[in-house]
C-alpha cells in the first residue's frame, strides 16, 4: 500500500490513531504527508511500529525506545541490550520462585500455608525485596 493514512495503519497495525498521535509526538513516527485533514506515513511505519511493539514487550520505556530510533534506521545500544536481557533474567528468575511457590502452596499438605516452611521462605523473600511485584523495578536496579 503506498503511503497508508492514519486510520489504515491502525486498522493494519491494530495500533489505535491516539497510540499513533502519540508516538509522532514522541519522536518514534513521522507522517509522510497529509490526504486531506489525516496524516499520512511511509510504508515502513509497521516496520517501525513492530520495533516500538518489540521494545515494549522486552520492557524498553518510550523515552528509550526513541533514543534507539533514528530517521536512517534503528541505533540499538548492543551494552543496554545486554542489561535489559540481564533484567529480564531477574524477573524470570522471581516468576519461577512464584510459580513454583503457587504450584506448592496449592497442593501443600500444612495444615495452613504459614505452617508450611517453603511458603515461609518465599515470604521472606517477598518481605525482604528479594520478590518484586510484576511492573516493579528489579531490587538492586
Amino acid at each position: 500500500m503506498k503511503d497508508p493514512d492514519i486510520s489504515d495503519v491502525a486498522k493494519q497495525s491494530g495500533v489505535p490513531a491516539s497510540t499513533l498521535r502519540y508516538y509522532e509526538e514522541k519522536g518514534l513516527i513521522a507522517p509522510s504527508g497529509r490526504r486531506g485533514l489525516r496524516r499520512t506515513f511511509d510504508p515502513d511505519v509497521f516496520e517501525k511500529l513492530g520495533l516500538i511493539a518489540l521494545g515494549r514487550a522486552s520492557g524498553f520505556t518510550l523515552d528509550e525506545i526513541a533514543v534507539m530510533m533514528s530517521t536512517d534506521g534503528p541505533r540499538i545500544d548492543r551494552s543496554r541490550l545486554v542489561e535489559k536481557a540481564d533484567e529480564l533474567d531477574e524477573k524470570i528468575r522471581q516468576l519461577t520462585v512464584m510459580r513454583d511457590g503457587l504450584r506448592h502452596a496449592s497442593a501443600c499438605n500444612a495444615p495452613s500455608h504459614m505452617e508450611c516452611p517453603s511458603f515461609r521462605r518465599i515470604l521472606r523473600a517477598a518481605m525482604t525485596g528479594r520478590i518484586a511485584p510484576p511492573g516493579n523495578a528489579v531490587p538492586g536496579k
